[in-house]
């Protein structure tokens, strides 16, 4: 599967400049989520700093299309490689369900090495509000 999501993110990354303001596609992400379907999105870059990151992007996707639990996300770099989302989307993913914390993030392609998202988000501020 992970490589699945690896080929779906690089099918939209095309890293391109849309205006003298704006560059996207630079990062691209893909994710899966519970119900077992694939989002993609790239990452938008404003100057003005509105811009979007590939796994928000996507996240937005998915959401739009009426989901919004994710199992697996992959976000490929520049150079192909594969990364972690920042901390903007990390905390986006957390704050989506109850069991955020058990979404699984590609860190090496090659040997399938994964991480939670709640090992990079210990102790998160908002767990107490889902028990509310």
């Amino acid at each position: 599967m992970w490589k699945k999501l690896y080929d779906a993110a690089l099918k939209v990354q095309n890293g391109r400049t849309i205006s003298p303001f704006i560059d996207a596609g630079g990062v691209a992400a893909a994710i899966l989520t519970k119900q077992g379907n694939i989002y993609v999105g790239v990452c938008i870059d404003t100057a003005c700093s509105l811009g979007m990151c590939a796994e928000r992007n996507a996240i937005a996707n998915m959401i739009t299309n009426g989901e919004s639990r994710i199992e697996k996300v992959v976000a490929v770099m520049p150079d192909g490689s594969v990364g972690s989302p920042c901390g903007a989307c990390r905390e986006l993913m957390m704050q989506l369900d109850p069991g955020s914390g058990e979404i699984e993030i590609l860190t090496d392609l090659e040997t399938c090495r994964t991480v939670k998202l709640k090992e990079l988000m210990p102790d998160w501020w908002g767990a107490q509000r889902f028990s509310d």
